[in-house]
């Protein structure tokens, strides 16, 4: 899991080692200025000798500047790894997400991969940032305090490592009782994220159906939950400090009596290089040590809480950048789509891949190019699937889909789907003016190709009619523009791809029978080498295709014209006539 979000560490990889370099430096300054301070209050003071005073205080200012650099270099040169680290991650991260097949995006929830592009790397980025400092500095002070505390006497030393494996035990346990809480927060998060984007997409259905109060009501229940688990964990952790400090001043207790003990009875200490009696700069040196140890101690516990609240996060990172598409290029892809024709051949599918749960099942279809075809069929018939399988949005879990003549499965998918144009149910345009938004269908249109298609979608006449025209601005989402108007929006945009199969998923639901009756005509008329696929309700949508197909429970009722169907087919007689009853008692 670590090695892999360290991969993405990249071209900051050599600021986070030398981040590591400098904080040994600035601990070698900090140990060694206790050592020269027992000099300083050995020699110079108990001896009176004030040239050496002077030359051993020159020396600890300059060891204390050089540790004041050293720690202000690490902290910049960390703090340039650190935001590049969360950087490449967010980076790294989306552009894996961009690689997804639907079937990948259905696993993780919207609100789950927000969480784990904001929240979860900020988290990860405070663990490392502090990791390649505290997790470099803290270690090597506690070894370099420890080899001088051995060096100066090795049974003040043991005593210090004695308490090792008291602490140990203590986060071991505290680590056990409190991982599972944090592993159930961040799901929690995920739901919080989650009711917060149902809210503001939804806003307005909110308010018409006034339910503010319930919606507040369900936000702070979650958030509720997410301060009842993280006090928990707090509470649990907040024994960290406590079991620390008794550990560590106790053993410094233990240490001062001892030490006393030491220069009372001036018992010599011939230990490692040093053969001379305790004296009082020797203890103070080993208090000092003891303190650096204990402040070790405490920055160790520090770095494994992080790592506590953190671990769920890399995990949950880890397993968005392992996740691997789906649907990917062949080895060898074909790279040209040569006409908009469509093949079926024995067709089953299953978002699970389960083919005891098919939504599609026996689906046998031929669609010449050029050709007009109309879908219909009841609420969860999968018509919007089958249309999906054709750009390859979804693989067959068995049979196959040609296109072209060529297996979708064979195809570059860059030119398949650049050579299919797909209007989606649910209509999005971005934020940006109306031009920007075209542009999504081709980045080189001139402004004549853009008014061309929008006059094809019947598009032109109420863009005109804004005060900006094709500079309107449209919020994000198309809020600022009514359903009908984003529909044809849309399906100007999937024009300019000028592709050679058109899909209109129930696109001009929206939209009056006398504009979508100028839609088709001016398919009809314009661009009759593209095959057009029309998903619709109304049958008047689909009544002039070349071919009508009737779904019903995930396979092909029945597939002809409108007269045949009228005559052949009962399901297709029934919309019929429920739609034009429905009319004349409107009329």
């Amino acid at each position: 899991m670590i090695k892999k979000l360290l991969h993405s560490l990249r071209e900051y990889r050599t600021a986070a080692i030398l981040t590591m370099l400098v904080m040994t430096g600035e601990v070698v300054m900090e140990t060694l200025i206790p050592y020269k301070m027992a000099d300083m209050i050995d020699i110079g003071f108990g001896e009176g000798d004030m040239s050496y005073i002077i030359k051993t205080g020159i020396l600890l200012i300059l060891f204390a500047l050089g540790s004041f650099a050293f720690g202000v270099l690490g902290s910049l040169i960390g703090a340039k790894a650190g935001t590049g680290f969360a950087k490449n991650l967010r980076s790294d991260m989306f552009r894996n997400v961009q690689t997804f097949s639907f079937s990948n995006i259905d696993r993780f929830s919207t609100a789950s991969i927000i969480t784990r592009l904001t929240t979860d790397v900020s988290n990860v980025q405070n663990t490392f940032t502090m990791a390649i400092r505290m997790a470099i500095r803290t270690p090597m002070m506690m070894l370099f305090s420890t080899l001088m505390t051995f060096f100066i006497s090795w049974k003040l030393a043991l005593i210090m490592l004695a308490i090792v494996p008291v602490l140990t035990a203590a986060l071991m346990l505290l680590t056990w009782k409190v991982f599972p809480i944090f592993e159930r927060a961040f799901k929690i998060f995920d739901r919080l994220n989650n009711i917060v984007q149902e809210n503001l997409h939804g806003i307005r259905v909110v308010k018409s159906f006034v339910r503010e109060d319930f919606e507040t009501e369900k936000f702070e229940k979650t958030s509720g939950e997410i301060f009842h688990d993280f006090s928990i964990a707090e509470k649990i952790l907040a024994w960290n400090n406590p079991i620390m400090m008794a550990c560590m001043y106790g053993a410094m207790l233990v240490i001062a009596w001892v030490s006393a003990r030491f220069i009372v009875g001036q018992e010599a200490v011939t230990v490692s290089l040093m053969g001379t009696v305790f004296t009082t700069g020797l203890l103070n040196s080993v208090l000092t040590y003891s303190m650096q140890i204990l402040m070790s101690c405490m920055g160790l516990s520090m770095i494994f809480v992080m790592l506590i609240i953190s671990r769920e996060s890399m995990r949950r990172i880890a397993e968005l950048l392992s996740e691997e598409a789906t649907i990917t290029n062949p080895d060898a892809p074909v790279t040209e789509v040569k006409d908009g024709s469509i093949e079926f051949c024995d067709v089953d599918f299953s978002y699970a891949g389960d083919m005891k749960r098919l939504c599609l099942s026996d689906v046998d279809l031929k669609i010449p190019s050029g050709a007009t075809v109309g879908i219909i069929g009841g609420t969860g018939s999968s018509k919007s699937t089958l249309v999906q399988m054709i750009p390859r949005l979804y693989d067959a879990t068995a049979g196959k889909v040609l296109v072209g003549g060529v297996d979708v499965t064979e195809y570059d998918l860059f030119t398949l789907r650049d050579a299919v144009s797909m209007v989606l149910q649910k209509n999005l345009l971005f934020s940006g003016s109306i031009m920007d938004n075209m542009r999504w269908g081709n980045a080189n249109a001139t402004d004549e190709e853009i008014i061309h298609a929008c006059k094809l979608a019947a598009a032109d006449g109420f863009i005109r009619e804004f005060p900006d025209g094709y500079d309107t601005h449209i919020e994000q989402g198309g809020t600022n523009v009514s359903g009908g108007q984003r529909q044809r929006l849309c399906i100007a945009r999937a024009l300019l791809k000028n592709p050679k199969i058109l899909i209109l998923d129930d696109s001009t639901s929206a939209v009056d029978t006398a504009t979508d009756a100028m839609i088709r005509r001016a398919f009809r008329e314009e661009i009759p080498d593209i095959t057009k696929i029309i998903i619709a309700q109304r049958i008047s949508s689909v009544q002039d295709a070349d071919m009508i197909i009737v779904m019903e429970n995930g396979k092909i009722d029945a597939i002809g014209t409108h007269e045949a169907l009228l005559r052949s087919n009962a399901i297709y007689r029934e919309v019929y006539e429920s739609q034009q009853k429905g009319g004349a008692d409107h009329e």
